[in-house]
């Protein structure tokens, strides 16, 4: 249990410190330093820590006065982040509580259904609606019905029978009508997004879990008799194998036809009833553990099974992951969102007005059409079109550039894309005043919202000021470096050159002699004019290499073996240039990693002993006492 549980209550945040003129509250020091000390192996004290979060703000401060928050670069990275984060809190935890509890529930079941389908084309609905009655009223069955009418060609051979489903393998428009009906029962007409369904509920029964298997497939689609015949031929010798011993993952491996699973020995990934198509689904599950089946046919071809192992429901924190991956897969996912959206209306008291539309429909009436026309005196109405509480009106200036350029005589299409498009408008000012209000309703939000934007003002500041500048500032690094040339002392003494490596002898020739003509005072023109000049030819490295560190350095400086030189690099020659022997190193790039990281710290040391008289920081002695207090309470 951190501090965020402890000190300040709710509705009680009392500002810890002043930076600059800003107040910064107890809750964000406090979450801040659980955080640090969650990732340090030595946590720190309140007093250690104190010191370290004024010299933060002091740089965030030191940034702000730079302009850095100003910038667009700034502002877009923030927006980004700050739109991310909020997304979580966009959701309606509750919602999506129930959904997964309904999820998990529905798996404790299984459904036996038949179904009559029509294709989504218009006046289906209602035509299904008909023969619903038909059945009902006992003037056809719904088995001939299935069969006259049913989009669904292999269940209507069998008068609509689908058999028995699991959740998540339909839509679930049909999956929630199919477990929400009774017994006996014929649902009303549903759209799945894929058709329009009356579905009959047959039977339910408990869940019969899941099954793993491996299996081998030899097809039959499309074969003639004889074909067939030797597929059973073969699938027959196959069995005989795999019952007298023989690798059944080998087997499959090397025999079946199914390109799926053959490569993985067969294996099928863990399923449940409904999953496979009935035959198959039926030998799986009837199979005893280890059990391998007779060949049987399916209308793939002929199988063979061998069940590996079995198991019912698995608790749900097991299977959570599964339900919220296939709840994103259709209208589920948007579920918990649409809450809030819905929510956000309800208390903002948002709506787009009717009176604003029947003028919108008015003015479109009277041009005859909406057409460029009643476009260009739509957008010179200033008009309301939608208002909520406590934001700006929209009007219908904003939302025309929204609207779809769909010209049409049909006046009442042209308001409704109108109003759509006022709508889309009014969602999203609705969730832009949502947003902007979590910072200061929600502590967790703001503290990650607050440390996000103040990373990116410190990274900004620190590289402007640190980073970069030590990396460009030779001179500087250099005066550091003499000044404290007794930290970079060596044990042992360094070969400090360039290495040539070139294609050839004869190229290492040529690139001599040209390196003769150029300045090594500053090694990086060096090393890049000697690219220009010889392209690919001709590699130069900056080397500093004690004896044993390096076998090419090893060779040309202390006597190693040319051959495990020769060994640890392509290149077909190589030679040193300007190189010598020292016994410490002679500037700040002879110990340039560890130069540049202490002269970063000098950096640092220096700009935050600038900040300390440049800012006013004002500690709150009384609460940051308190905080110690009730720490010291807490540990005990």
């Amino acid at each position: 249990m951190g501090l965020m549980a402890s000190a300040a209550g709710a509705g009680n945040d009392p500002v810890l410190l002043t930076v600059d003129g800003h107040d910064i509250p107890l809750s964000e020091f406090k979450y801040l330093y659980n955080k640090n000390n969650t990732q340090q192996v030595q946590p720190q004290t309140l007093d250690q820590y104190l010191g370290m979060f004024v010299d933060y703000k002091l740089k965030v401060a030191d940034a702000e006065h730079a302009g850095i928050d100003t910038t667009s670069t700034f502002r877009n990275e923030l927006a980004t982040f700050r739109n991310e984060l909020a997304r979580p809190y966009m959701r309606d935890t509750e919602v999506e509580k129930r959904l997964i509890e309904e999820a998990y529930s529905r798996r404790r079941e299984e459904v036996e259904v038949s179904h009559v389908m029509l294709r989504l084309d218009e006046g289906n609905e209602m035509r299904l609606d008909s023969i619903r009655k038909a059945i009902v009223s006992g003037k056809t069955t719904f088995e001939d019905a299935a069969k006259q009418y049913s989009a669904d060609r292999h269940s209507a051979e069998n008068g609509g029978r689908m058999g028995f489903i699991i959740p998540d393998r339909y839509p679930y428009a049909f999956e929630k009508v199919a477990y929400e009906t009774p017994v006996g029962g014929i649902s009303e007409v549903v759209n799945s997004g894929v058709g329009y369904h009356i579905i009959r509920v047959d039977s339910r029964r408990p869940t019969r879990g899941e099954v793993l298997v491996e299996h081998i497939l030899r097809l039959t689609r499309g074969r003639s008799e004889q074909e067939i015949a030797e597929v059973r031929r073969c699938i027959d010798s196959l069995y005989n194998e795999a019952k007298n011993g023989a690798d059944f993952k080998e087997l499959a491996r090397l025999h079946s036809q199914d390109p799926g699973t053959a490569r993985n020995g067969g294996e099928l990934p863990w399923f449940g009833s409904g999953a496979m198509v009935a035959e198959f689904d039926s030998v799986a599950f009837a199979l005893a553990d280890g059990e391998i089946s007779e060949p049987f046919a399916t209308r793939f071809g002929y199988h063979i099974i061998h069940k590996l192992d079995s198991r019912m429901l698995q608790p749900l924190d097991e299977v959570r992951g599964d339900i919220i991956r296939a709840m994103s897969k259709d209208e589920r996912g948007n579920m918990p969102e649409m809450a809030v959206r819905d929510r956000l209306i309800a208390t903002r008291h948002a709506k787009v007005l009717p009176k604003a539309l029947k003028k919108i429909g008015k003015i479109i009436k009277d041009n005859g059409g909406y057409d460029s026309t009643a476009i260009s005196r739509l957008y010179g109405e200033n008009m309301v079109v939608a208002t909520f509480d406590g934001g700006a009106p929209i009007t219908l200036d904003q939302v025309m550039p929204s609207v779809p350029r769909t010209l049409s005589t049909d006046v009442d299409n042209a308001v409704s894309l109108i109003g759509g498009a006022a709508h889309g408008m009014l969602l999203n000012a609705l969730e832009a005043q949502y947003r902007d209000n979590l910072a200061s309703a929600n502590a967790e939000y703001r503290n990650l919202l607050n440390e996000y934007r103040d990373g990116i003002l410190l990274y900004e500041i620190s590289n402007r000021n640190v980073w970069d500048r030590a990396a460009r500032d030779s001179e500087g690094l250099n005066a550091y470096f003499r000044a404290n040339a007794s930290r970079y002392a060596w044990q042992q003494p360094k070969f400090k050159s360039f290495v040539l490596f070139a294609s050839s002898d004869s190229v290492m020739q040529v690139a001599l002699r040209y390196a003769d003509s150029l300045s090594t005072d500053n090694p990086v023109a060096f090393v890049a004019d000697m690219r220009r000049h010889f392209g690919n030819d001709v590699k130069v490295e900056r080397v500093i290499a004690a004896k044993g560190e390096n076998p090419i350095t090893d060779y040309l400086a202390f006597d190693g073996d040319k051959a495990a030189a020769e060994a640890s690099t392509s290149w077909k020659a190589f030679a040193a240039y300007k190189g010598r022997i020292i016994d410490a190193p002679e500037e700040a790039a002879d110990v340039r990693g560890a130069a540049v990281t202490d002269y970063q710290a000098e950096l640092d040391r220096r700009w935050v002993e600038e900040l300390r008289r440049k800012y006013t920081v004002k500690v709150n002695n009384k609460v940051f006492e308190q905080l110690k207090r009730e720490t010291q309470a807490h540990q005990e």
